[in-house]
């Protein structure tokens, strides 16, 4: 009879012990709670904000360390990297949560707002992959936050949902290329998240609207999302490379066809 493999410590696979990690965009919502996931699973925090005061009470939250920086430019993007080096030393993964939607009209959409949303969503994750790569020597995770709008045509999403379906394709490409050095690129893709910013802009019956259109019926929180970002920072991932794993209630797998009410037409006999 064949002796059956040792099952390996899956607890351990999880631990980051005095690992290193970049969180962009830690400042609130899906950002803070990555910070906090990733520290509680042992890892050195190096937050990461466009508001100064936000990283440093998020760093501070979690024992960490905080960079104030705009990534959306190159020059942002070599500025953290140069701190996370000097505070963290080796750099062992990079966990993107930036990622701003704005929702309007085709017809609207000012040419300098195309270049502002492929900016913060597109431009800046090139910088990230091609400045994170070079300053991973052990490789490691990169991961980012897509969307299911990257996935799925949404109405007065075009541009953002556009921008968003080629971050996922950079993260796929990304992913065959680094590779070879040992670095693992994926991304998540959320429906809706109760993130600070969408809790202020959406009253309480456009909430009840978007959890009636969720399978699991309601949207994500920022913790859902941290989870599976945590996961795929963890070497329970270690062979995850090139996803973009939607977390989204099983929205992305409905149909968007109107309720006939096929039980009552089941039970009435018509046709």
């Amino acid at each position: 009879m064949t002796q059956a493999a040792a099952a390996p410590d899956y607890r351990a696979l999880l631990s980051l012990d005095d690992r290193g990690f970049i969180v962009l965009g830690a400042g609130d919502g899906i950002g803070a709670q990555i910070s906090h996931g990733l520290a509680q699973c042992g890892a050195r925090v190096f937050c990461v904000d466009i508001v100064e005061d936000k990283a440093r009470a998020i760093a501070e939250a979690v024992g960490g360390h905080h960079c104030a920086a705009d990534v959306t430019s190159a020059a942002g993007v070599a500025k953290v990297l140069k701190a996370a080096q000097v505070q963290l030393g080796v750099i062992h993964g990079v966990v993107d949560v930036i990622g701003v939607a704005r929702i309007k009209p085709i017809a609207e959409f000012a040419d300098e707002e195309f270049e502002w949303q492929l900016g913060i969503v597109l431009r800046h994750a090139l910088y990230v992959l091609r400045g994170a790569s070079q300053v991973m020597p052990q490789g490691g995770p990169i991961t980012f936050v897509g969307s299911m709008s990257g996935n799925r045509a949404v109405a007065n999403q075009l541009v953002y949902g556009t921008s968003k379906a080629a971050l996922h394709h950079l993260v796929r490409g990304a992913a065959v290329e680094l590779g070879p050095k040992g670095i693992r690129v994926n991304a998540v893709a959320p429906g809706f998240i109760r993130t600070p910013r969408l809790l202020e802009l959406l009253d309480k019956a456009q909430w009840e609207e978007i959890d009636r259109h969720v399978p699991i019926g309601r949207a994500a929180t920022p913790e859902e999302i941290a989870a599976t970002l945590l996961f795929m920072s963890s070497d329970l991932a270690a062979h995850v490379n090139g996803v973009v794993m939607p977390v989204d209630g099983g929205v992305s797998v409905t149909a968007a066809l109107p309720d006939l009410e096929f039980g009552k037409v089941a039970r009435t006999g018509t046709a």
